[in-house]
């Protein structure tokens, strides 16, 4: 991963599954602390040794909030001594680091560089290559498991989405596509269904990403939100057979690049109103109205809102 601003991380972290997020999140900073204690102690967990210094003594509970939300950390205790983690003192940049070795998870595996990182961020020196190794083995794991994970019931709305991203693949730096599927069930229940990486959102992507998300168990799917991707558009009708909504954030951000920004606020609040009307016919009226107050100002906008 060469990308600092973690796009993706954030994209899920807002579209579902925070829970599982978060769960990763912990298992990392716990797998973490039990090898730095493990250095402090002089030997792992129930292990002898002649280099023993003292013995664990138990968990103490701590919070640790992040942008994937709150982190409910177990702290090891020490029958004599004292032990806290230097990624709990204010101040510390461990965030970031944390969230990048997540994200590389889900695009392409963690990287031992990646993770030696974010030792460093926490503060923390001596963690052997071997808790480095069991620390990447048990994201990847998760990580994969999780995305092809069997789906199971109806899912009648589901949400399609996309970022780009800079990977290096080869000794190079090159833009890929990373496509992620928030679907939502019968009970109401959201997640995330689906995530994958290519080189870019032609249809034969979008194809392959559905097909398998069908095979995965994803069925009964009646409604398909997403940008107006000709390609994308293409592989729901031919995959899903459902219908096509275009997404309103999508809609909106491409609406107001005919605009100043300085304008952005009036002009975003004038378009709302029409999402807001009680059935087709009045937002169609509304949708008129408001595309022939734009008109005069900026035509282009009042030509898209037209078609």
């Amino acid at each position: 991963m060469t990308d600092d601003r973690l796009p993706l991380a954030e994209l899920m972290a807002k579209t579902g599954d925070g829970d599982f997020l978060r769960t990763i999140a912990e298992s990392v900073l716990q797998i973490i602390m039990e090898a730095d204690v493990d250095g402090l102690v002089g030997a792992g967990r129930h292990e002898r040794s002649g280099d023993r210094t003292t013995w664990r003594n138990g968990y103490r509970d701590r919070s640790l909030d992040t942008r994937l939300g709150t982190l409910n950390l177990k702290i090891p205790k020490l029958r004599t001594g004292a032990y806290f983690p230097g990624f709990l003192e204010p101040r510390k940049t461990v965030e970031k680091a944390l969230v990048a070795v997540i994200q590389e998870a889900w695009i392409a595996g963690v990287s031992t560089r990646r993770v030696d990182e974010l030792v460093q961020a926490m503060g923390m020196t001596g963690i052997s290559k071997s808790s480095v190794s069991k620390l990447c083995k048990d994201i990847d794991e998760r990580v994969h498991a999780f995305l092809k994970r069997p789906l199971a019931g109806d899912w009648p709305y589901l949400w399609l989405d996309a970022t780009y991203l800079k990977v290096r693949e080869s000794g190079r730096i090159v833009s890929v596509a990373a496509i992620i599927a928030v679907a939502v069930n019968t009970e109401g229940k959201r997640e995330i269904v689906g995530l994958h990486i290519g080189p870019s959102e032609a249809e034969p992507f979008w194809s392959s990403f559905l097909k398998d998300l069908a095979r995965r168990g994803l069925t009964g799917v009646k409604l398909v939100i997403s940008d107006a991707h000709e390609g994308l558009k293409a592989a729901i009708t031919r995959v899903m057979g459902a219908t096509w909504q275009r997404c309103r954030v999508h809609f909106m951000r491409n609406a107001l690049a005919y605009v100043p920004k300085g304008q952005n606020t009036v002009v975003a609040a004038a378009i709302r109103q029409v999402f807001l009307q009680p059935d087709h016919a009045a937002a169609t009226q509304v949708w008129r109205q408001v595309a022939d107050q734009l008109r005069a100002r900026w035509p282009k906008l009042h030509g898209r809102c037209r078609a």
